[in-house]
């Protein structure tokens, strides 16, 4: 496969997640500050700095508004990370890769552009916002079908599902850091009501609360949550399984290209580090600068996929 192909399916899965996860991140910001008793832009300054939009952020705003927060990470077309331009590079993706996707891949990613095109039309009301974070959610879980249910088991399927879980490691870390890093100092003490609720939030920013309940009934605490969402192989968000996704899908890779990588060996070390380390070892050293660590690894994996299938810009 040309690199310039790897790369447009790559990066198409990769923002077809991202616009999930953007939305998931204001759907986490947006229910923490339900639990607040007063009005505190905190929690929007926490979403703006864990999505990594910060210096663009306060390039125009003086302040984290709700409502600006929102409509920035929504439907900005200046914000390079925003739902819409996110969206709309994976449209252009899929139409550089479209001879090596099946008409319901391609179609399912168009159907979603223009519907959200549509619905970012005008700012969203805050009362609305829960239905239209559902249907960026919905959107992306079609194009997923639609991958699962056409597409060959090949190499383009390999560059998609790597896309896919480098994005999707990225943001569970990410959804873990707003609570731990930025929120907990001036929310609550640790194990009160208070402090469960948010935790529980995150569960939900993930998708994963359910499962969490059926594995760990009511012992609602931080460490069995970030153990749940770092180190557990069964959910399909954690940290691990997102690692084991990317390692299957460069073995594959490999076995079809007849030659082993060094992406290959990054993807294997990071794996390896999640299998060893203890929910308590991460604690002691620190949940936040575990995150950032583990971030900066997934980036310098993320470089390597490029420059060993020879992405072009």
């Amino acid at each position: 496969m040309l690199g310039k192909t790897a790369s447009s399916i790559y990066w198409m899965f990769r923002d077809l997640e991202r616009s999930e996860n953007i939305a998931r991140l204001v759907e986490t910001g947006f229910r923490i500050a339900l639990t607040r008793a007063q009005s505190d832009n905190g929690e929007w300054a926490s979403v703006i700095t864990t999505a990594g939009v910060r210096d663009a952020y306060e390039a125009l705003y003086s302040e984290y508004d709700r409502d600006q927060v929102i409509d920035f990470l929504l439907r900005n077309p200046d914000n390079p990370l925003s739902v819409i331009s996110t969206m709309r590079n994976a449209r252009n993706n899929a139409r550089i890769a479209r001879t090596d996707l099946t008409r319901e891949v391609w179609e399912a990613v168009n159907d979603a552009w223009l519907r959200l095109s549509q619905t970012f039309k005008n700012p969203i009301n805050h009362k609305e916002l829960p239905e239209v974070l559902s249907l960026i959610r919905q959107l992306s879980a079609q194009v997923q079908g639609a991958l699962h249910g056409t597409m060959l088991r090949n190499d383009i399927y390999n560059f998609a599902r790597i896309g896919t879980f480098i994005e999707r490691a990225d943001n569970t870390a990410r959804i873990l850091d707003v609570k731990y890093y930025v929120l907990l100092p001036s929310a609550a003490p640790i194990g009160s009501s208070l402090d469960n609720v948010q935790w529980e939030t995150i569960l939900r920013a993930v998708s994963a609360e359910r499962a969490y309940r059926w594995l760990y009934s009511d012992d609602v605490s931080p460490v069995s949550i970030a153990k749940f969402l770092i180190l557990d192989k069964r959910l399909p968000r954690s940290l691990a399984f997102c690692m084991g996704e990317i390692l299957s899908n460069l073995s594959q890779l490999d076995i079809g290209y007849g030659q082993s990588t060094p992406s290959q060996d990054k993807a294997f070390e990071l794996l390896k580090q999640l299998s060893d380390d203890s929910i308590d070892e991460i604690f002691a050293t620190g949940l936040h600068e575990f995150i950032k660590g583990f971030l900066r690894d997934k980036n310098t994996l993320s470089l390597s996929i490029e420059t060993d299938y020879r992405f072009l810009k």
